[in-house]
């Protein structure tokens, strides 16, 4: 029996959305204007302000003489969880 780690399920998934991002993005440029296109490339942006509280979405670490910067920006459109959910399913078919 061929067992998964969660790296490989989570990388899985994550190429499929993207992939599925990107071919969205592509459709916008081919799509003209109006509801549709917009239902379609309108995402969710999901980034560290809403954990850390600030407005920037960044996370600072002042060490006196280095200051690191951390940030990090998710944004799922539609057809990016159209490629999500496709990739979930080649997991659960392709056992």
């Amino acid at each position: 029996m061929n067992k998964r780690t969660l790296g490989f399920i989570f990388i899985t998934l994550f190429c499929g959305a993207v992939i599925g991002s990107v071919l969205g993005e592509l459709i916008g440029w081919i799509m003209p204007d109006g509801v549709v296109k917009q239902f379609f490339l309108t995402g969710i942006d999901l980034d560290l302000a809403g954990l850390t509280g600030f407005d920037s979405g960044v996370i600072v670490l002042n060490l006196i003489i280095l200051t690191l910067k951390f940030g990090l920006t998710v944004s799922l459109n539609f057809i990016g969880l159209v490629g999500l959910v496709t990739a979930y399913y080649f997991l659960r078919y392709f056992r």
